[in-house]
């Protein structure tokens, strides 16, 4: 039997490296707000419409689209970064919805795409790598040289195919700031995505949300897990969750040691390490879900307060499909997100657009989490951890399965408080 609280390295810096009252309190539920057609709907009306029902719901953050200029319509190729005229609707329409969103107490996350820009003219090269006549008019050297810029050397993975910022130069780094700091005040976004952070070197993100004091960031660092063979996923993944620039200073050997620590704690990530062991987990190999320290696998096992637990999102699942959860085990999913620490996030497809039956399922869940202040943090017992079990309690006042296995805690005051197919969910 397992026993897991916060880690030591969690107790050590959390004092320190604390981003607000969002990070302290670890409250945290976010939907996602989107997927990868968003673009070719009214978005942002859409999204007014059902203001209600998030709040109502109890979620706390709404990640929304790209809302700057793109010659992509999904916004992940941006040009001009202050027109907030998009695919998804205008900036009027923005600002209503945005303004609807703080009426009822959620919070707005922009997407923010910072790793690359397109240009508008040709320089250096006979490339569109500088930025006339738009605001944050950079010449070539605003693009890392790795990329056909005249910048330094990028600091982080190249984004191929377009040009690449140069986050070394003090300008780009000004105007960045500015404009972060410009779509919190006067346009009403609350909170940040950092998209394709592994693109640049965590240190920038640090300055970036130091400076426009976002009230909750989070960051994409999506790498793929370790593999033995083309389908089996290894069991320890410790070295592959310790590559994000959020990791914990456990394991300095490691290559990835100069990474550890950049941002102080003051970014949460997206869990990829728990979705992609999760989703292996749920069609029969239910004991990856405890570790070799008898903990919950992932980031979520070693730091769940700056872990953003999900099982899909635009690019994994959507029409894109690059990483999809079985879609005949969401609800296990949800059930082990919506009941463990980390901070879970909802996807758009799933609440909306998968019958009221799973948006139904889901807020029960979401009501059990909020009714039973079950954390970010909150310790966890696990109990079961086999092929087709999995058994956990949270807080002492939640208790959870998810599997084929027949089971139900054996003893202590609980009560049935949701259940459906292959998962269940006790309280006292």
């Amino acid at each position: 039997m397992g026993h897991f609280e916060t880690s030591c390295c969690e107790k050590d810096q959390e004092t320190a490296f604390v981003n607000g009252e969002v990070i302290r309190k670890g409250r945290e539920i976010l939907f996602q707000g989107f997927n990868w057609e968003s673009h070719k709907h009214i978005w942002w009306d859409n999204l007014e419409k059902k203001v209600d029902d998030l709040a109502e719901s109890g979620f706390t953050s709404v990640w929304l689209p790209p809302a700057t200029h793109s010659l992509s319509p999904e916004g992940y190729l941006p040009q001009d970064l202050y027109l907030l005229d998009s695919s998804y609707g205008s900036k009027h329409q923005l600002k209503a919805l945005l303004q609807k969103l703080s009426h009822f107490k959620i919070r707005a996350m922009a997407d923010i795409v910072i790793n690359h820009r397109v240009g508008t003219v040709q320089g250096h090269g006979a490339l569109y790598n500088r930025y006339d006549g738009i605001p944050m008019s950079w010449d070539e050297h605003a693009v890392t040289s790795c990329s056909g810029g005249m910048g330094n050397k990028s600091t982080g993975e190249n984004f191929h195919g377009v040009p690449n910022i140069d986050h070394t130069q003090p300008f780009v780094r000004k105007d960045i700031i500015t404009w972060l700091i410009w779509l919190c005040t006067n346009i009403g976004f609350q909170d940040f995505r950092f998209d394709f952070a592994k693109g640049y070197d965590a240190k920038f993100v640090k300055e970036y949300v130091e400076q426009s004091l976002p009230k909750f960031s989070v960051g994409e660092y999506w790498d793929n897990c370790s593999y033995s063979s083309i389908d089996q996923l290894d069991y320890n993944q410790v070295l592959y969750w310790l590559g994000v620039w959020l990791v914990i200073l456990i394991k300095p050997q490691t290559k990835d040691y100069k990474l550890i620590d950049k941002t102080g704690g003051l970014c949460a990530a997206f869990d990829f390490t728990t979705k992609g062991i999760l989703q292996a987990a749920v069609k029969g190999e239910l004991w990856r879900l405890r570790d070799l320290q008898g903990k919950p696998p992932g980031l979520l096992g070693w730091w769940p307060s700056r872990a953003v637990t999900f099982i899909e999102n635009h690019d994994t699942g959507s029409t894109q499909g690059h990483w999809p959860f079985p879609s005949d085990h969401i609800m296990e999913g949800y059930a082990y997100l919506l009941t463990h620490p980390g901070m879970p996030m909802v996807f758009y497809d799933h609440f909306y657009d998968w019958g009221s039956h799973i948006h139904d399922q889901i807020v029960k869940l979401i009501d059990v989490r909020r009714r039973q202040d079950i954390h970010s943090r909150s310790p966890i017992r696990i109990l079961e951890a086999k092929s087709d079990l999995y058994a956990a309690v949270i807080e002492e006042k939640v208790c959870m399965k998810i599997g084929d296995g027949s089971w139900c805690p054996a003893a202590g005051d609980w009560k049935l408080a949701t259940s459906g197919h292959r998962y269940a969910v006790w309280c006292k």
